[in-house]
């Protein structure tokens, strides 16, 4: 079932066009890639779904709702959450900290008196959390500034799933990794899938994105110029599409950055 839809999705600024009518689904537990080169207009798509961008023309259904007219909030209740580049930790506090910031739980002093933190609960529910992912961290009452990328990554990847997403998307979460953690972060992805949960990869590394996702959508110059069913392409096919079919030299040099 199609859980996300953008029909003519428009978006400029100032005199600048930079989304020309893209259309977008994704169907509920699928793992799309979007792939592009820079200015393709990859983050203001992404940041027009979650609502930080108030679309100039187009519609956008979730999960068969119209939340066009939806603040960011509102959009998030719903089910769409996005994990940054930049994560957004608060590096010196803890992995429960960090999964509940802002929404700690509390507990009664005596039974009466509200608003004490339970950290005890947090621990606990942060625990049971990494645990849902798979995955290992040293501590969960270490700071996470002391962790890897790639255990960061875990932990902003559970503080995305304690608001229920159904939708996850996710901004390079693979950039400026080692290969062993790489792979971690491509595992919990795949997590993610075997919970039905769909992810938006936004990602400029195509041998990632060609190990995880069902389809690959390729935007290029603000319009979404190619639709790939992953299992059917292949990288050099994909990266001509990124710099515009039939100029194979700077497919080739594309390919080797990536």
């Amino acid at each position: 079932m199609t859980l996300l839809t953008l029909s003519g999705i428009r978006k400029s600024f100032g005199a600048v066009d930079v989304l020309h009518g893209v259309d977008l689904s994704v169907e509920k537990g699928e793992v799309v890639g979007l792939v592009g080169d820079n200015g393709a207009g990859k983050s203001t798509l992404m940041k027009t779904i979650t609502g930080i961008y108030r679309a100039d023309a187009g519609s956008i259904e979730f999960d068969g709702r119209d939340v066009l007219p939806l603040d960011p909030g509102a959009r998030r209740e719903l089910g769409i959450e996005m994990i940054y580049q930049d994560l957004s930790l608060a590096k010196q506090q803890d992995v429960a900290s960090n999964i509940f910031l802002g929404r700690e739980p509390t507990r009664k002093l005596f039974g009466l008196f509200p608003g004490f933190i339970d950290k005890a609960r947090m621990d606990r529910e942060a625990a049971s959390m990494i645990a849902r992912l798979g995955a290992h961290l040293p501590s969960i009452n270490r700071s996470v500034g002391s962790f890897s990328g790639g255990q960061q990554q875990t932990v902003a990847i559970a503080r995305a799933l304690t608001f229920n997403p159904k939708l996850v998307i996710m901004d390079e979460p693979t950039a400026a990794l080692a290969v062993r953690e790489v792979q971690s972060v491509l595992d919990l992805i795949r997590r993610l899938k075997s919970e039905g949960i769909a992810v938006i990869l936004i990602s400029h590394r195509l041998n990632d994105v060609l190990a995880v996702t069902d389809r690959i959508v390729v935007l290029r110059h603000g319009r979404a110029d190619a639709n790939l069913a992953t299992a059917g392409t292949n990288m050099s096919e994909v990266v001509s599409r990124i710099v515009g079919g039939g100029d194979l030299s700077a497919a080739a040099m594309h390919e080797q950055r990536g």
